[in-house]
């Protein structure tokens, strides 16, 4: 955050933004996404440092060395802890951590975690990492219920001219129901919307075998 440049942030498209982060100490640059919020912060802080930008690109501004300016931040930073009333000892980059963690549980790939902390090797994104019994049994039952690996791929449907009234191409278009269902619940969030689209897959999955196991109706 401290060599961040002037002209750090920029947009992707509509609503999509990311900060430039220039080589740090593990020798590695990126580009961290970030929300509305943090885009108007960093707008913010442009506007404050106009006046004196021409002389000094960065977006914090270094009235003296950069070691002061440390100094300076976490003051502010011990100032803040006391302030929410937190006793024990924190420092500025056990956010750093607490940032990592909370992208993992939120449901960022690993990989994505490594990229995003400027890592080089899995090791080091691990140090960064705290797993929780709670995050094992939630990741472990989102595993369960259902076991979407065995969705089965659904046949080609049949094109509309030789559509035919039969039990055959009934269960061939409830199958490619529950795949498309399978395919846009993957990349909801969870949340309300998610589990209504379970719902309805379970729903089409106990019609699709009353059909299959069905001696009323003529194929």
């Amino acid at each position: 955050m401290l060599d961040l440049a002037l002209d750090c942030l920029f947009p992707l498209g509509p609503d999509r933004w990311a900060i430039h982060v220039p080589l740090g100490k593990l020798k590695t640059e990126r580009w961290v996404p970030v929300d509305s919020t943090v885009r108007q912060i960093v707008e913010r802080l442009r506007v404050l440092r106009e006046p004196t930008a021409a002389s000094d690109p960065f977006l914090l501004p270094r009235n003296r060395a950069r070691e002061t300016l440390i100094r300076r931040l976490r003051a502010v930073f011990r100032d803040a802890v006391a302030a929410v009333g937190i006793s024990g000892r924190l420092v500025p980059h056990q956010s750093r951590h607490t940032y990592a963690t909370e992208m993992l549980r939120s449901g960022v790939s690993f990989p994505a975690v490594m990229q995003l902390l400027g890592h080089a090797s899995p090791e080091m994104t691990l140090r960064y990492l705290k797993i929780t019994q709670p995050d094992l049994q939630r990741e472990y039952h989102q595993a369960l219920s259902p076991p979407r690996h065995l969705v089965p791929s659904p046949r080609a449907l049949p094109v509309t001219a030789s559509v035919h009234a039969d039990l055959p191409t009934l269960r061939t278009a409830i199958d490619a129901a529950r795949y498309v269902l399978e395919m846009l619940r993957r990349t909801l969030p969870a949340g309300s919307h998610r589990q209504l689209l379970t719902r309805i897959g379970n729903r089409l999955s106990k019609i699709h075998a009353q059909l299959r196991n069905s001696t009323t109706l003529k194929e």
